[in-house]
């Protein structure tokens, strides 16, 4: 018994001994493990980065091994769960983030991340420093420190800090870049405006005053406007720049050289200080170029400048079209008060009752026949005298006058009472032709829509002066007379005529016309002076090309011709039905996408090809707006025309060209007398 006692208590002993032995050989190696791995890297606990954390409330205690280029290296953290209870983990080395970096517990400095490759940025700005130190002679024994300062920043700092300084540098590019082709275009915009200038010299400064005879007439004027110019650019600038002292003093300079300059045209006109107010405003420019000059800036300054005074002078010529249109279409008094007298000793003197007419010769077609419609008392004067005056044979010369009703008596009148000697002159009112009506003419019925009349009188129709000036001259009040489309309806209206001169009344004659009824027009109808001159007054002037109907029909390079003196061959009319191709053509321009109203674009059209072109010394135009016209090509002409805007009975006329109508004006005449008209 004793015996067994003793077999059981030693088996229990060796079964003690054998347990014991099992928990240290289990435990030791983790515990050696984890002491060698502390005394290899002088106790450098692992933590992660602040600003990579999660936020969340923890304790991580990390221990790492002491070979750190074993990818399986284990690395036991010890944390607190939520519940409280405290608890071990266990993490490969591989699996841990580039933001984990080591920390020494003594100084708490931070050494390279445990990912084991090389920061890029880190590595350059190492070799950087180095480099830098090389050159300027410092001994390379810094670079731990410089090692130490660099590895204290969090390496994601210092992506971070280079993903910012290479976004500023591409933002800056970019801004550059865009900056620099912003001024590229503001500089091609600019060359493209002033291509579109017009710098033909028309006098200095005003087409109506005599040209100096020096050249350099007026340089002292053109150097003050310029200093004044930029005077202002750099007042501009040293505004923005908060320079006060500067602004009012280059303001002050202004405002005096404008005094100085005032109304004058040249040096002639400026004042006796002006030279002085230059040499000031010089050197007040000099002193603002030393302090504020920038190429760059004075470029976008003087652009600026460019652009406003080109908007300007855009709204001043808007503004000056429609002026000079109210101007031509505005009756002067004397010209209103000439038919009303003429009108009224028609009725009291008893003139209404005479209706002798030479029939045989306004309908024999072997003389010569001229045609004239016009509501102008004075202007159709000056044709017919005109023309009498240089005939050789005034008494084989016929004049057909054709006006309206409202100055019907007082064209009659005038010819009665004075009447050019042997010429035999005929005066028709329009409303007499009853044949001539809205059903037959597609025309008259147009004039009379309402729509057309809106088109004119409506002030905020499109075509008004906000939009521009090109459409204004349309606006005149001539476009919505027949008068101005009885020309298509020669044949109808002289059944009895062969050939026929077609004369407007803004002319005047200087020479015989009658060799023009002996031009043989090989066929055509119209004989006309052909206006264009390289690329100008061609029918892509005068009709919209882009417009299928047109374009097709038609070649935009066919040379113009001008209405105001046309030899005309009323048989060939007939044959080939010219009036019926102007009215076709009427039609399909009833909503004006054609054309622009006018006589002109339809006359280009219904004679397209049927035109013969006379010598341009029969006919010379321009008068009535180019004030730049050769004077011998004027005097030699047989018929010169003053078409445009100047006419020559109104003030708007060229001055140097109102001779050669106003000498066949009768000054001695006393109706004209009565009614303040001379020459």
């Amino acid at each position: 018994m004793e015996v067994f006692r003793r077999r059981i208590s030693l088996n229990l002993n060796l079964l003690f001994l054998l347990c014991v032995l099992l928990v240290v050989f289990h435990i030791g190696p983790i515990g050696a493990d984890a002491s060698n791995a502390s005394l290899a890297q002088n106790e450098k606990p692992l933590h992660q980065c602040v600003q990579c954390g999660n936020g969340e409330e923890q304790r991580i205690a990390n221990r790492i091994s002491t070979n750190e280029d074993d990818k399986d290296i284990d690395i036991i953290a010890a944390y607190s769960d939520p519940s409280g209870a405290f608890r071990l983990g266990r993490v490969k080395l591989k699996d841990l983030s580039a933001s984990w970096v080591w920390e020494n517990s003594v100084d708490g400095n931070h050494h390279q991340p445990l990912s084991s490759q090389t920061d890029p940025l880190v590595s350059r700005t190492e070799n950087e420093e180095k480099v830098e130190r090389s050159v300027d002679g410092q001994p390379p024994a810094e670079d731990e420190a410089d090692f130490s300062r660099l590895s204290s920043i969090n390496p994601v700092k210092l992506k971070r800090r280079a993903m910012r300084m290479e976004r500023r540098a591409l933002r800056a590019a970019n801004l550059i870049r865009e900056d620099k082709e912003v001024d590229d275009q503001m500089a091609a915009a600019a060359i493209e405006r002033s291509k579109s200038f017009d710098t033909t010299v028309k006098g200095k400064y005003s087409i109506w005053r005599r040209d100096f005879e020096n050249p350099k007439s007026d340089s002292t004027l053109k150097l003050m406007r310029d200093q004044i110019i930029m005077a202002k650019a750099y007042a501009n600038i040293a505004k923005s720049k908060n320079d006060t002292r500067l602004y009012n003093t280059l303001m002050k300079h202004c405002r005096e050289s404008q005094l100085a300059i005032g109304e004058a045209n040249s040096d002639v006109g400026l004042h006796p200080s002006a030279l002085d107010r230059a040499k000031t405003m010089g050197h007040a420019l000099a002193m603002a170029k030393d302090e504020l000059y920038d190429c760059l800036t004075m470029s976008r300054k003087l652009r600026t400048m460019l652009q406003s005074t080109e908007d300007n002078v855009n709204a001043q010529k808007k503004k000056s079209a429609f002026l000079t249109q109210l101007a031509a279409k505005t009756v002067p008094k004397s010209l209103h008060c000439l038919p009303l007298h003429l009108a009224g000793d028609y009725f009291l003197k008893g003139y209404h009752l005479n209706h002798n007419i030479d029939r045989e010769k306004t309908e024999n077609p072997s003389l010569y026949h001229y045609a004239i419609f016009s509501d102008n008392v004075l202007a159709t004067s000056v044709v017919v005298n005109s023309t009498v005056l240089h005939a050789k044979e005034p008494e084989k010369h016929v004049f057909h006058i054709v006006t309206d009703k409202l100055n019907f008596a007082a064209m009659r009148m005038w010819f009665l009472v004075n009447s050019p000697s042997k010429a035999t002159i005929q005066v028709q009112n329009i409303d007499d032709f009853k044949w001539l009506n809205s059903s037959y003419c597609s025309v008259l019925r147009q004039l009379e829509s309402a729509r057309l009349k809106e088109y004119y009188f409506k002030a905020n129709h499109p075509s008004s002066l906000s939009v521009g000036m090109d459409n204004l001259k349309y606006r005149n009040p001539k476009y919505l007379s027949m008068l101005n489309h009885l020309r298509f309806y020669l044949p109808e209206v002289y059944p009895k005529l062969d050939k026929i001169l077609f004369l407007d009344d803004d002319i005047v004659v200087q020479k015989d016309l009658t060799p023009l009824w002996s031009i043989d027009l090989k066929g055509m109808v119209n004989g006309a002076v052909e206006t264009c001159k390289e690329s100008f007054h061609r029918f892509d002037k005068y009709l919209n090309f882009s417009n299928p109907k047109i374009s097709e029909n038609f070649d935009p390079n066919a040379c113009g011709w001008a209405f105001g003196m046309n030899i005309f061959d009323l048989k060939e009319w007939r044959k080939r039905n010219m009036t019926g191709i102007y009215h076709y053509w009427q039609d399909m321009n009833e909503d004006r996408t054609l054309w622009k109203l006018g006589s002109l674009p339809p006359g280009l059209i219904t004679f397209y090809n049927l035109t013969y072109p006379l010598d341009r010394g029969w006919h010379v135009l321009g008068l009535g707006y180019d004030p730049a016209l050769n004077l011998t090509e004027i005097e030699n002409a047989a018929v010169i025309h003053y078409n445009g805007n100047y006419k020559p009975w109104l003030d708007l006329a060229v001055s140097k060209y109102k001779s050669y109508w106003s000498k066949y004006v009768m000054p001695g005449n006393p109706y004209l007398q009565l009614c303040n008209i001379s020459e």
